[in-house]
This record gives structure tokens, C-alpha cells and sequence, in this order.
């Protein structure tokens, strides 16, 4: 049986993370990435693993390839401190990587995410294929700021089990998260010479209201549903309010 690494970013990631790290106990190593908890996140992890390291946050996409390059098995699987892997996708992961044709160098599988611990099975959030397994040395993630994607040398198959992914525990979490990543994302447009004005930040607020809620069949989740239609209207909008804001500022110096 080919050597399984698991790799967790983490900060304050209670009390989710320890159900993350009871679900991937199985592996033969467990890699902790923390970026400055100043919960239990920390001593919970140390429980689980002795491979616990604190480093300052440079992004997403570099954290996660950080936790790639500490680990030392032959197959990697990237999980974020709020999933859980299901004993069916366990067997399921174990199977594939055990039984992969050279050449096939990664996995995606469905993620099931929850708001309020109510499963969304529309929205854009289903069935949301993640690629989270990797042979290793045949895998580089982008350095972006958030949403960075892995880079696969190779084919990629999908898996049927779901990952479960504890979104958000509260409607004020969820409107943190929109708040935190529309500045990450603003960032990143403004760094890759992107141009908005608060005409297009309403536009394209108002855009992502009608695809989420109306095309992405969010209004069939519920009064869930129609919550994430507003925040994901008001991230979007955000978002380009604050690069409009940053053009300003740029061009004031």
C-alpha cells in the first residue's frame, strides 16, 4: 500500500478541526500548517500529529503548496481544517491510489457543503469537484491569493464519495469569510492591473445575485439558498467597490 500524507492548513480552527483530524487519522502522516491561532487549534493538532508547524500566512496558494512540500508519502491529500473524510471516501481514495495507472497523478472528488449545518445541494456549491489527491512531485498550486488551484502533471480522475465541508456554523461566519476574501480577491485583480468603478461593483453584485439565486438553482435551497444569493451579491459587490477604491488611492500618490 503506497505511503498516504494528509496536509492541513489551520488557523482557529475550532472546534471543526478536530473532527477533520478523527477523519484522517487513517493516513500514515498527518502535516499542521498553522498561520497564528490563538485558540486550542494548536495543542488539538499536536494531539494527532507531531508534524505541527507555525508560519506566517503568505496566501492561500503558497500555504497550501508549503503543506504539500513538508509531506513525505508517495500519494498527498490537501484538506482544509472545516472537511471531513467520510469512511466511504477513505476506501475509496485507498482503492484508486492503490490500483492508478501511470500517468494518473491526481483525484477530484464532490464536496458536500454545509451552511448552518444544512447540506446545499445547489447555489454553485454542488457537487463543487475538488482535486485534493496527489502523487507526490507531480503537483504545484498557483500563488494566488484565494481560490488557488493545483496544477496536475498529469490526468486527473474523479472519485463518487462525497468530502464534507462544514462551510460556515453561522450566518455571521459566512458574512465574515464574503468580507475577508472580497479584500483578497480586490488584491489580486488590483495586482493583475484590473480596472473597476462602483457602476460595474453594482452590476456585477447584482449579477452574481441573479446566476447564484436564479441559474444556479439557489432559490430550491430555501431561505439558505436565498441567504448565500445575497452574500455572494454583496462579496461580489464588495469586491470591486474596494479595487475601485484602491485606483483611487494608487492614483492619489
Amino acid at each position: 500500500m503506497p505511503k498516504v500524507s494528509v496536509s492541513i492548513i489551520t488557523k482557529n480552527a475550532m472546534p471543526r478541526v478536530r473532527q477533520t483530524l478523527e477523519s484522517a487519522k487513517w493516513a500514515d502522516e498527518i502535516i499542521v500548517l498553522d498561520s497564528g491561532s490563538s485558540d486550542d487549534t494548536v495543542a488539538v493538532c499536536k494531539e494527532y500529529t507531531d508534524n505541527v508547524y507555525q508560519t506566517d500566512w503568505p496566501g492561500f496558494g503558497i500555504q497550501f503548496q508549503r503543506g504539500l512540500d513538508k509531506c513525505s508519502g508517495d500519494w498527498l491529500i490537501s484538506i482544509d481544517a472545516d472537511e471531513v473524510i467520510t469512511i466511504e471516501l477513505k476506501n475509496e481514495i485507498l482503492q484508486a491510489i492503490s490500483n492508478a495507472p501511470e500517468g494518473v497523478n491526481g483525484f477530484a472528488f464532490p464536496r458536500l457543503s454545509h451552511l448552518c449545518n444544512r447540506p446545499i445541494h445547489h447555489c454553485g456549491w454542488r457537487p463543487d469537484y475538488v482535486p485534493r489527491v496527489f502523487r507526490r512531485g507531480f503537483v504545484n498550486y498557483t500563488p494566488d491569493l484565494v481560490h488557488p488551484k493545483p496544477v496536475i502533471d498529469g490526468i486527473t480522475h474523479k472519485l463518487k464519495n462525497d468530502l464534507i465541508h462544514y462551510s460556515f456554523d453561522s450566518i455571521a461566519a459566512l458574512l465574515e469569510k464574503a468580507n475577508s476574501y472580497s479584500t483578497l480577491g480586490a488584491q489580486q485583480l488590483f495586482e493583475r492591473g484590473k480596472r473597476a468603478s462602483i457602476f460595474k461593483a453594482a452590476y456585477k453584485g447584482f449579477w452574481a445575485f441573479i446566476r447564484t439565486y436564479f441559474l444556479r438553482l439557489g432559490i430550491l435551497d430555501g431561505k439558505y439558498g436565498f441567504i448565500i444569493s445575497i452574500s455572494n451579491a454583496e462579496g461580489t459587490y464588495y469586491k470591486y467597490a474596494k479595487l475601485a477604491m484602491m485606483q483611487t488611492q494608487d492614483k492619489a500618490k
